[in-house]
């Protein structure tokens, strides 16, 4: 097995299932540095590293993975102080490899295309890694990495991958608010979301099998203008959820007129 040595910037939800999965793969991880020490000093117990709160990194790292916020990104890159030969990549999949400061010379993106949440494991077998890289080294010891834990290695350079990060906004964060405004209007009937777990699994296990083009059924692709009245009548309630009806019903309505 490829050995990599690693040290974490961050102890979120990104660097935390990160860094649990490659300790219990048999990587070693020297170091953890983050603001919260709860949180950092409970990542290092889990993988046996040490925790601190400074962006030095004096021991030997082939890695050092940095995962925060978008909008501390740039300030932890800055402040980072690592031997030249460590590579340093960060896990945000809106930036590129323009936000690292000349200071560090070998420099990756190593964009895992998930989401994660506290007291959830996630599966990292065939989870795609989308990898861009300042040097061909750099990008074969990053593409081992997320091979090592189970991942699937795609090299996407900055302007692919912002197009691969908006996609899944609308595939994973606008999907789990429509599962909020159904549960909403499900209580209304005196039900839970729980009732639509079949319906959902049908719905994304027919697209991910026949592709969601072909998987569209309801009102708007039957252009069954009544249901779709009497459905805006009903989101009364919520002028909100009424446009965003509106909205979408067109977008269907226009996308198959076209085929």
């Amino acid at each position: 097995m490829i050995q990599f040595t690693l040290s974490f910037a961050g102890a979120g939800r990104v660097a935390g299932a990160l860094c649990r999965e490659m300790f219990h793969s048999g990587l070693k991880i020297n170091q953890i540095v983050s603001e919260s020490k709860s949180e950092g000093t409970l990542l290092a117990r889990d993988c046996h590293a040490r925790w601190s709160s400074g962006l030095s990194f004096d021991e030997p790292n082939h890695i050092i993975i940095v995962a925060v916020p978008d909008q501390k990104l740039k300030e932890v890159l800055a402040s980072i102080r690592c031997p030249e030969e460590c590579i340093v990549a960060h896990t945000a999949g809106s930036y590129g490899l323009e936000v690292f400061p000349s200071t560090i010379r070998k420099a990756g993106v190593f964009y895992p295309l998930q989401t994660f949440s506290k007291g959830r494991d996630v599966s990292f077998k065939d989870l795609p890694f989308l990898i861009e890289v300042s040097d061909n080294d750099s990008g074969k010891i990053l593409h081992d990495l997320a091979a090592s834990i189970g991942g699937k290695v795609y090299f996407i350079d900055y302007e692919r991958r912002k197009m691969i990060h908006l996609a899944a906004v609308f595939v994973n964060n606008f999907t789990n608010y429509m599962l909020t405004a159904g549960n909403e209007m499900a209580s209304r009937a005196g039900l839970s979301l729980e009732i639509f777990e079949p319906l959902i699994r049908e719905t994304i296990g027919k697209a991910l099998e026949k592709g969601p083009e072909e998987s569209q059924t309801g009102p708007a692709i039957r252009h069954d203008f009544n249901t779709i009245e009497m459905h805006l009548e009903l989101l009364s309630f919520s002028p909100e959820l009424q446009n965003i009806y509106r909205g979408m019903t067109d977008l269907i309505i226009k996308h198959y007129e076209k085929r």
